[in-house]
């Protein structure tokens, strides 16, 4: 009986090269934005700022206690001032004793609390522009109210939520993948 037999090939290993495919991948303390680096801490103080002037220009308003959607939106920013700040000083004394903030306890703190207090920033600061535009286009009552502070108190909100979607972001990008 003559039967086929299979044959070994030896094949050689692709040498290596410093090409395109072998460089080192990019490792997550190299990413800006991320707690214990400069862009973090960056991002945190944007959002402290943008979240103190929310709250301040809407506490010069003296009728803002009267509709709900305002008075959730100073608590909301409240927490996220208080949040940013102390994540803020968190990142300062990690970047000036030089420690890692990536230990997975801490990421997952961070992207935890991020996203919670994303979230409420996010339905605040929306419940605040649709109270807003009914006050101002549907009930025309701007001239009782203070519809520009309003108006500048949710964009700061607004724009404090911007500001903290990409430390969400990173943080739940660095909870992933560990």
């Amino acid at each position: 009986m003559n039967g086929s037999r299979p044959t070994v090939h030896p094949v050689e290993a692709p040498p290596l090269n410093d090409g395109p495919l072998n460089r080192p991948r990019m490792s997550m303390k190299d990413v800006q934005g991320m707690p214990g680096t400069h862009g973090g801490l960056a991002l945190r103080l944007l959002q402290f700022l943008f979240g103190l002037v929310s709250v301040c220009v809407m506490a010069t308003t003296s009728d803002f206690r009267s509709v709900t959607a305002f008075c959730y939106l100073v608590i909301a920013v409240s927490l996220q001032i208080s949040w940013s700040l102390s994540l803020a000083i968190v990142d300062a004394y990690a970047l000036l004793v030089r420690r890692s903030l990536r230990k997975r306890v801490i990421v997952r703190l961070f992207a935890i609390g991020d996203g919670i207090t994303s979230t409420l920033i996010f339905a605040a600061a929306s419940a605040s522009a649709g109270i807003t535009v009914l006050i101002g286009n549907d009930l025309d009552k701007c001239s009782m109210n203070h519809c520009s502070r309003f108006e500048a108190a949710t964009a700061m909100a607004f724009i404090s939520w911007f500001a903290m979607t990409p430390s969400f972001l990173m943080n739940f990008w660095s909870l992933a993948s560990h």
